[in-house]
């Protein structure tokens, strides 16, 4: 089955759950930077979330959510963005990170990302200047950089669980996540009920593994709460890039660097860094190029 979103409301409406099977996305992700286990599972981990946000905080389909993060971990810089309609992108600044696994014997996602730096979500929605969230890191994990993400720049107690599980090989069993949000009316009360349930909840990892959906981690998550399943929304790997955008790009260049590129090199090519795939401009690609600066 694809990968899929599925979004509910408790019965009292005082919370939103969101929980996404994105096994096929993640594994996407990996084929197409070669990442080892710990830079596959920070990638992973920050698409799921983006896929989550983008569903929970976006409206419109032109809508663009952007996840940034920059520990001082190994893998670096982490760029994801996520749309509306549920696609989803990304890159790792540095893809080859395998680390010995941490003490309960999981991937090592803290120290692979790094427990000091900055997350940062930008929304741009069309109308005036995108607008950015900026938070510290406050673990690495990434769940719970999110959950104090939500808490902090957009005044939503919330909880996150993200998890990717890697097999020996490098490719993705399994990859998936939950976000719960309280709404206005939720009481205190009721939300450390809630706390309380998620954090006596598997990995999703696990309940991926055995066989749960999207709907029934919900209700994992929901616990005693009677919840009304709203929607469905399909989640995959698609990238917007194309020869004609980075052409257009290079079409800036100045006229001497576009020449050299023809005389010195025969040729250019260009590599998105969010997906992999290649462009190939010949000479003949060149000079149309540099016919546009007369």
């Amino acid at each position: 089955m694809s990968d899929y979103i599925a979004s509910a409301l408790s019965r009292n409406a005082h919370f939103r759950i969101f929980a996404v099977d994105a096994t096929q996305t993640v594994s996407e992700a990996q084929r197409r930077h070669d990442t080892w286990s710990a830079a596959s599972a920070a990638l992973g981990r920050t698409l799921i979330a983006t896929a989550l946000l983008a569903a929970s905080g976006l409206k419109n389909t032109n809508d663009l959510l952007t996840v940034r993060i920059k520990g001082d971990g190994p893998v670096g810089s982490i760029v994801t963005d996520g749309t509306q309609l549920g696609t989803v992108r990304g890159y790792v600044q540095e893809p080859h990170v395998n680390l010995p696994l941490n003490l309960v014997g999981k991937i090592d996602v803290a120290k692979a990302v790094g427990k000091h730096g900055m997350l940062a979500v930008t929304k741009d929605i069309g109308i005036g200047e995108p607008f950015t969230g900026q938070v510290p890191l406050v673990s690495g994990e990434l769940a719970e950089d999110f959950t104090y993400y939500l808490a902090k720049s957009e005044q939503i107690p919330a909880a996150v669980g993200l998890s990717v599980f890697v097999n020996a090989d490098n490719t993705i069993k399994v990859a998936g996540g939950f976000m719960l949000q309280a709404l206005p009316g939720a009481t205190d009360a009721e939300l450390s009920e809630l706390e309380a349930n998620v954090k006596t909840l598997p990995l999703v990892s696990e309940l991926l593994k055995s066989g749960l959906t999207p709907e029934q981690i919900i209700q994992r998550v929901a616990g005693k709460e009677p919840v009304r399943f709203l929607d469905t929304q399909a989640v995959r790997f698609a990238c917007n890039c194309s020869k004609k955008h980075f052409g257009d790009i290079m079409a800036t260049l100045p006229r001497k660097q576009l020449q050299e590129m023809i005389d010195e090199d025969g040729g250019a090519e260009t590599t998105c860094k969010f997906c992999g795939n290649q462009y190939h401009y010949s000479v003949a690609d060149l000079e149309a190029l540099l016919a546009r600066h007369e």
